[in-house]
């Protein structure tokens, strides 16, 4: 039987939902990535763009980065049996979890990209519902915010 997949992401914590035939499941993967800090204020060398900490941020920059690519594997992996994904969050890791899709097998199948606010887990379920409820009935029509977009292989 086929599965879509909702997901919603943000850098902290992704929510899937599995829908197959009437069955649904929710998995929960948190990140476990440090807040992404940019320093700033703090004291000054005596000698100007010290290259010690041009290094120190270069560093925790490529921690960071790494880290989240990590992450975006780990959710990557348990969505990758999925037939149709959707995909919605409020911030950038939608969009940077999609062009780490765009190296994988899985592009074909993300649907819908989709700007949402924070939500509850069954705010995630029943937005996952609604949408591949109403994809699957012919003749509807959805509509689309200004913030969505529609991905097109």
């Amino acid at each position: 039987m086929n599965t879509r997949v909702g997901l919603w992401i943000d850098h902290r914590k992704a929510v899937i939902v599995f829908l197959t035939g009437n069955d649904k499941g929710v998995e929960i993967i948190e990140s476990r990535i440090e807040k992404h800090v940019h320093p700033s204020g703090g004291s000054r060398s005596k000698t100007a763009y010290s290259p010690q900490e041009v290094k120190a941020e270069d560093i925790r920059e490529r921690k960071y980065e790494n880290s989240l690519g990590k992450y975006y594997d780990e959710v990557i992996s348990r969505i990758r049996g999925a037939e149709s994904i959707l995909i919605f969050g409020p911030d950038a890791a939608k969009d940077e979890l999609q062009k780490h899709i765009m190296g994988k097998e899985l592009r074909s199948r993300v649907v819908r990209l989709e700007t949402t606010d924070k939500m509850t887990e069954r705010q995630i379920v029943a937005k996952v519902r609604q949408y591949f409820t109403n994809v699957a009935t012919p003749g509807r029509i959805t509509r689309h915010t200004a913030e969505t977009t529609e991905v097109k292989t």
